[in-house]
């Protein structure tokens, strides 16, 4: 059975057991301001690998990293003037960004070597444990192709395993916004909460359709 804990009562207990859980190689439910996730520590291969078998989720579809702030995530990934761009305008918020990795960088995700997709949420417990762990590794919390639960027990409940569950309250919000900035032009992936016209605003160039 799920242990959950509700942030809004105990947020330092919360916290404080969801960084515990995440260090020993554990996936932990939480909220963000879109759908509950599934969180895994990127470094821990295996626990990422969990996230593929627990939600059925193809190999070739890659886990994105949320992190703290922009710093965090330039560290992520191969400098470029309009991802600066982006994440000035709309982080922390719905919008995950894809790019090519920075060299090095080999956590194994998903998708290909080469390229990541990284978001800031607009969200307070998420960016404590991005802060105090570094990046996460989060998919939302269903199976594959099925839709996202609104709170925590039942987040819980769709994924089928006893893992710590943090409980922020119904998470009603759309999936964020997904663009690949890897295509010339850019490309939009997933349409979310910031829309086509909201992108155009950043002088980004997007590929029709």
């Amino acid at each position: 059975m799920s242990r959950i804990i509700d942030m809004r009562i105990s947020p330092a207990v919360a916290l404080n057991a969801a960084v515990s859980e995440l260090e020993a190689g554990s996936l932990v439910i939480i909220p963000t301001e879109t759908v509950y996730g599934i969180a895994a520590l990127p470094k821990k291969e295996r626990a990422v690998e969990a996230i593929f078998q627990l939600k059925g989720r193809s190999a070739h579809k890659a886990i994105t990293l949320l992190t703290t702030d922009i710093v965090q995530a330039s560290s992520l990934v191969k400098s470029e003037l309009i991802f600066d761009q982006l994440a000035d305008a709309f982080w922390p918020g719905p919008l995950t960004i894809v790019t090519y990795r920075a060299s090095g960088l080999d956590f194994r995700l998903g998708g290909d070597e080469e390229t990541i997709g990284v978001r800031c949420p607009d969200h307070d417990l998420v960016r404590s444990l991005t802060s105090t762990l570094g990046p996460l590794a989060v998919t939302s919390a269903n199976l594959s192709g099925q839709p996202t639960e609104v709170s925590a027990d039942l987040a819980a409940a769709a994924v089928g395993n006893d893992l710590l569950v943090i409980d922020g309250g119904l998470c009603t919000g759309t999936p964020s916004t997904v663009i690949n900035l890897t295509k010339n032009p850019a490309c939009l992936l997933r349409s979310g909460s910031i829309s086509r016209e909201d992108l155009l605003t950043v002088g980004l160039t997007l590929a029709e359709g």
